[in-house]
């Protein structure tokens, strides 16, 4: 296992409520995706679903490709792609041109997808989803990696078909497999740089998730990855209690939507219900407290699972921008260090 120093990375969903003045929303973002990168961010992932009421969402690849002249360190991650919906060859040519953009920057981020309405909207159906996104794969790496791919998929045909230009990163940027029940945690050890482990499964359950990895790697005569990322909702205040009466509501609002949308039907047996009252939700699945409390649970991660990528998602639809400046300006300030200190 791994133990590379941890890494840091920003999630933005780009998701807002109906009422909330969405040209304002986008400029507060790149304010907060700037404020990222200056505070010593490694990263910044956007989130991408479609037809997401009731909140506004803003897509991915053009915050993305936004934010590759906003920006000239952190690496820009596309997590997750909903790759069964899509056609490779658009794929392909959209993140190399963004690779390009950023001088190289680029993480691909893929899943499967889960929710009936984004599949009907874009022709796919959701139980051939597997087959989708394996096809959909091996033709997004041959189109990096060769000149001229002739390919028959189950939903498209590539007839000599090139992606011209490639992306900068050689062979290809970093493919990250997200994953939430044991059977996609093997395709991610099979076919991807590493699991992107997922928000919504409790750090128990993940616990003995990782063996499943370790296990399906030895399988395919793989290593244990240099980079294990790992997506959580984060949130820091002064105390503990404080941060749990602040980020509450608005945690509890997104996972009811989680709820409504099926998302908890995604995850292991036992833990199917993303409605839970709040405390019994937050238990062992967030990381919420104190700069104290959020940096012992970070390192915890790291000592424990082996992630040393931790995306956090700190800002939810209706939290004031100010509050996500504070936000960012105290896992910037006082726990980023902290963590640091305590792998030294």
């Amino acid at each position: 296992m791994t133990n590379k120093k941890m890494q840091f990375g920003l999630a933005i969903r780009g998701q807002y409520a109906a009422d909330q003045n969405i040209q304002t929303c986008f400029e507060e973002l790149i304010t907060e995706c700037k404020a990222a990168e200056d505070l010593g961010f490694d990263s910044i992932t956007k989130t991408s679903h479609y037809s997401t009421a009731p909140f506004q969402a803003f897509q991915q690849f053009p915050i993305l490709a936004r934010l590759s002249a906003e920006t000239s360190r952190v690496r820009l991650n596309a997590g997750i792609i909903l790759l069964s919906l899509h056609k490779p060859l658009d794929i392909a040519e959209q993140l190399a041109t963004i690779d390009i953009m950023s001088g190289g920057r680029v993480i691909c981020g893929v899943a499967l997808g889960y929710r009936d309405v984004e599949f009907a909207a874009f022709g796919s159906e959701v139980k051939k989803r597997g087959r989708l996104l394996e096809e959909n794969l091996t033709a997004l790496k041959r189109l990096w990696t060769e000149d001229s791919v002739t390919m028959e998929g189950s939903h498209f045909e590539l007839k000599d078909a090139s992606c011209c230009p490639k992306p900068l990163q050689n062979p290809h940027p970093p493919i990250w497999i997200g994953a939430n029940a044991n059977p996609a945690i093997k395709r991610a050890a099979r076919l991807g740089d590493c699991w992107y482990i997922n928000p919504h499964n409790k750090i128990s359950d993940i616990k003995e998730q990782i063996d499943v990895y370790k296990r399906a790697l030895d399988d395919c005569g793989k290593p244990f990855p240099d980079e294990l990322p790992m997506r959580r909702e984060v949130f820091v205040a002064e105390t503990r209690e404080e941060a749990l009466r602040i980020a509450g509501p608005y945690i509890k609002k997104k996972y009811d939507a989680y709820q409504s949308w099926g998302q908890g039907d995604q995850l292991p047996e036992g833990d199917q219900n993303l409605g839970l009252a709040f405390d019994e939700l937050a238990g062992d699945r967030f990381i919420i407290g104190s700069p104290d409390d959020v940096t012992e649970q970070i390192v915890n991660l790291n000592k424990e699972i082996g992630t040393n990528h931790l995306i956090m998602s700190i800002q939810w639809a209706d939290m004031p921008h100010s509050l996500t400046m504070d936000t960012l300006a105290i896992l910037g300030e006082k726990v980023f260090p902290q963590v640091r200190q305590a792998q030294d």
